[in-house]
């Protein structure tokens, strides 16, 4: 029997079998959580001109340098708007945030600090030369690269867009992931079960993953247990950019996802994660288009699919395939010696009185109870062959609710 694969070594295989999509054009409302193909670079410079960051008075630092004075006020410079003349000696100019820093001034003095009277106004407190003043290009200057190639848009890149006058953006195309799962025991959600069935999870979390990770779902429904259901089934997928299927990927009588995909043209690449839950995963090629084989039980599937599916349409997308990022947090309970496989462990997560994060692992671990996945803050990595570790210990943690993976 051969080794089972390394869920790093796997996830290496898998990108490098992977090719990018192709590009296309979109708006900035149609931006956001899209992967850049091309570097932003900036149509003008931010700020534009040396302005305000305050609400105040534009006046010469040097006049300010000994307070409380009085200066004669010679006009305002609203946002949008602007102060013509030159500022002189002993002179001030209402200014607004954003507005234009007239010539002659090198500070602001804030509102707060000063008592208006008619065309004077008394300042109580100095400003050093720059003081709450915003020089242009502060920001960036046109021509800079605001934006780098291969970043997943947010909705902060999208404002720095923006700002810099791009108004349509060079993404890499969305990817389309068409999906079913098999098994005769499964109903859809909402129908009545029969004698010794079940409703059918995967499908609705695996569609809500994939949208929430930059794809298009295209879900073919249920395939029966055999072979002609499955290929039937997967004959739908031909102008989707991954095959997705849910469950049949085992060894058992009734697993008849790889024999019926080896008619159709599936050679596998890689098959089995030496990883806890999610063993029987299968990764593969069909005339081309990449295939996925996620197992059928619930929490395995879910699981496969943060570290396998979202590497996929990563690189699909323009990145490159990675382990999810984790983060350490504290264990509130001792953990045994692990075993051979990589283990994912799934635990509710809370904040101590210091602040610092503690995770608690469900008592039970079970592949089927999607309850205590629904709960978890995150899932404990534990790599093949740790050691035990007594509560408190610092162990790895894939977050699952503060970064939205």
């Amino acid at each position: 029997m051969s080794a089972l694969l390394p869920v790093d070594d796997a996830i290496a295989r898998l990108g490098g079998m992977i090719t990018p999509l192709g590009t296309e054009q979109v708006p900035l409302a149609q931006a956001n959580g899209r992967v850049l193909a091309h570097d932003v670079v900036a149509q003008r410079t931010q700020p534009p001109f040396d302005n305000s960051a305050m609400d105040g008075y534009a006046v010469r630092a040097a006049d300010v340098a000994t307070v409380p004075i009085r200066l004669q006020v010679i006009g305002e410079a609203p946002a949008g708007g602007t102060y013509n003349g030159i500022l002189r000696d002993g002179q001030a100019v209402r200014i607004f945030t954003g507005g234009p820093l007239p010539a002659g001034a090198d500070a602001i003095v804030i509102q707060e600090d000063t008592n208006r009277d008619g065309t004077t106004v008394e300042i109580l407190e100095s400003s050093a030369v720059g003081r709450h003043v915003r020089r242009a290009g502060l920001d960036f200057s046109q021509g800079d690269v605001c934006l780098k190639a291969g970043e997943r848009l947010t909705p902060y890149s999208i404002a720095l867009a923006a700002a810099a006058n791009v108004p349509t953006l060079t993404v890499y195309r969305q990817p389309k992931v068409a999906f079913f799962a098999t098994g005769n025991e499964l109903v859809l959600p909402g129908e009545v079960p029969g004698p010794n069935q079940i409703v059918s999870s995967n499908s609705a979390g695996i569609a809500a993953f994939i949208h929430a990770h930059g794809g298009i779902p295209i879900d073919l429904g249920i395939a029966r247990d055999t072979l002609d259901s499955i290929k039937d089934t997967a004959a739908r997928a031909h102008d989707a950019d991954l095959l997705l299927t849910l469950g049949g990927a085992s060894v058992g009588d009734h697993d008849l996802v790889q024999p019926a995909l080896t008619e159709m043209g599936l050679k596998v690449d890689f098959w089995k994660i030496a990883m806890r839950p999610g063993k029987p995963l299968m990764f593969g090629d069909i005339k081309g288009q990449p295939f996925l084989g996620l197992p059928g039980n619930p929490v395995s599937a879910l699981v496969c699919a943060i570290l396998f599916l979202s590497s996929t349409m990563a690189r699909l997308s323009g990145m490159p395939a990675l382990h999810p990022a984790h983060i350490n947090v504290q264990v509130d309970t001792d953990l045994p010696k692990n075993g051979p496989r990589q283990d994912y462990i799934r635990a509710r997560l809370r904040q101590d009185e210091t602040g610092a994060l503690i995770a608690t692992p469900g008592s039970r671990q079970d592949s089927s109870m999607l309850s205590s996945m629904a709960a978890a803050g995150g899932l404990i990595i534990r790599a093949p062959h740790a050691g035990p570790l007594a509560a408190r210990a610092t162990v790895p943690l894939l977050p699952l609710k503060l970064n939205g993976i």
